[in-house]
Protein backbone atom coordinates (compact mmCIF):
# COMPACT_ATOMS: atom_id res chain seq x y z
CA UNK A 1 0.00 0.00 0.00
CA UNK A 2 1.16 3.34 -0.32
CA UNK A 3 -0.77 4.66 2.32
CA UNK A 4 1.65 5.13 5.26
CA UNK A 5 -1.75 6.62 8.05
CA UNK A 6 -5.31 6.13 7.88
CA UNK A 7 -8.35 7.36 9.76
CA UNK A 8 -11.07 5.07 9.00
CA UNK A 9 -14.52 5.61 10.28
CA UNK A 10 -15.51 3.36 13.53
CA UNK A 11 -18.49 4.37 14.52
CA UNK A 12 -18.33 0.63 15.91
CA UNK A 13 -15.84 -1.52 15.70
CA UNK A 14 -16.79 -3.75 12.71
CA UNK A 15 -17.47 -0.23 11.11
CA UNK A 16 -13.58 -0.03 11.14
CA UNK A 17 -12.68 -3.78 9.81
CA UNK A 18 -15.25 -3.41 7.18
CA UNK A 19 -13.74 -0.21 6.13
CA UNK A 20 -10.07 -1.48 6.27
CA UNK A 21 -10.81 -4.23 3.82
CA UNK A 22 -13.47 -1.93 1.03
CA UNK A 23 -10.05 0.61 1.52
CA UNK A 24 -8.14 -2.33 0.06
CA UNK A 25 -5.58 -2.55 3.08
CA UNK A 26 -6.55 -6.69 3.61
CA UNK A 27 -8.40 -8.96 1.81
CA UNK A 28 -12.10 -9.72 2.73
CA UNK A 29 -12.23 -11.66 6.08
CA UNK A 30 -8.56 -10.12 6.89
CA UNK A 31 -8.73 -7.27 8.51
CA UNK A 32 -9.20 -8.70 12.04
CA UNK A 33 -5.72 -10.53 11.63
CA UNK A 34 -3.96 -7.54 11.03
CA UNK A 35 -5.40 -5.88 14.32
CA UNK A 36 -4.54 -9.23 16.01
CA UNK A 37 -0.72 -8.71 14.48
CA UNK A 38 -0.81 -5.12 15.64
CA UNK A 39 -0.10 -4.16 11.59
CA UNK A 40 -2.78 -1.19 12.62
CA UNK A 41 -0.46 0.14 15.48
CA UNK A 42 1.78 3.47 14.89
CA UNK A 43 4.90 1.15 14.50
CA UNK A 44 2.88 -1.60 12.15
CA UNK A 45 2.68 -1.92 8.74
CA UNK A 46 -0.54 0.30 7.71
CA UNK A 47 -1.16 2.39 11.33
CA UNK A 48 -4.77 3.10 11.15
CA UNK A 49 -6.20 5.70 13.73
CA UNK A 50 -3.33 6.72 15.30
CA UNK A 51 -5.67 9.05 17.71
CA UNK A 52 -7.71 6.39 18.82
CA UNK A 53 -10.62 6.84 16.47
CA UNK A 54 -13.82 8.39 16.45
CA UNK A 55 -14.71 6.84 19.95
CA UNK A 56 -11.97 7.98 21.91
CA UNK A 57 -12.91 11.50 20.33
CA UNK A 58 -16.37 11.28 21.74
CA UNK A 59 -17.86 10.38 18.11
CA UNK A 60 -19.05 13.97 17.65
CA UNK A 61 -21.03 13.23 14.77
CA UNK A 62 -20.79 16.59 12.08
CA UNK A 63 -16.77 16.82 13.39
CA UNK A 64 -15.54 13.87 13.13
CA UNK A 65 -14.08 14.45 9.62
CA UNK A 66 -12.15 17.33 10.45
CA UNK A 67 -10.46 15.57 13.52
CA UNK A 68 -9.48 12.66 11.16
CA UNK A 69 -7.92 15.28 8.96
CA UNK A 70 -6.19 17.28 11.69
CA UNK A 71 -4.55 13.60 13.00
CA UNK A 72 -3.50 12.64 9.41
CA UNK A 73 -2.10 16.15 8.38
CA UNK A 74 -0.06 16.39 12.17
CA UNK A 75 1.43 13.17 10.91
CA UNK A 76 2.39 14.35 7.51
CA UNK A 77 3.89 17.23 9.15
CA UNK A 78 5.65 15.48 12.01
CA UNK A 79 3.79 17.14 14.38
CA UNK A 80 1.78 14.26 16.11
CA UNK A 81 4.09 13.85 18.91
CA UNK A 82 3.60 10.34 20.88
CA UNK A 83 1.67 9.09 18.21
CA UNK A 84 4.37 9.84 15.21
CA UNK A 85 4.31 7.31 12.61
CA UNK A 86 7.87 7.24 11.49
CA UNK A 87 8.41 8.80 8.33
CA UNK A 88 4.82 9.07 7.17
CA UNK A 89 4.37 10.65 3.95
CA UNK A 90 0.69 9.74 2.43
CA UNK A 91 -2.55 10.23 4.77
CA UNK A 92 -5.79 8.56 3.89
CA UNK A 93 -9.36 9.65 5.94
CA UNK A 94 -12.55 7.77 5.47
CA UNK A 95 -15.74 9.20 6.79
CA UNK A 96 -19.15 8.05 6.68
CA UNK A 97 -22.72 9.84 7.06
CA UNK A 98 -26.19 9.48 7.74
CA UNK A 99 -27.17 5.10 7.56
CA UNK A 100 -23.94 4.76 5.65
CA UNK A 101 -25.58 6.27 2.31
CA UNK A 102 -22.71 8.83 2.41
CA UNK A 103 -18.56 8.63 2.47
CA UNK A 104 -15.71 10.94 1.96
CA UNK A 105 -12.23 9.74 1.36
CA UNK A 106 -9.30 12.70 1.24
CA UNK A 107 -5.91 11.52 0.36
CA UNK A 108 -3.03 13.66 1.57
CA UNK A 109 0.45 13.51 0.30
CA UNK A 110 3.55 15.76 2.13
CA UNK A 111 5.91 17.60 -0.11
Amino acid sequence: SDINIAEVHDCFTIAEIVAMEDLGFSDKGKASELIRKNETAISGKIPINTDGGLKADGHAIGATGVAQVFEVVSQLRGEAGQRQVKDAKIGLTHNVGGVGGTAAVHIFEKE
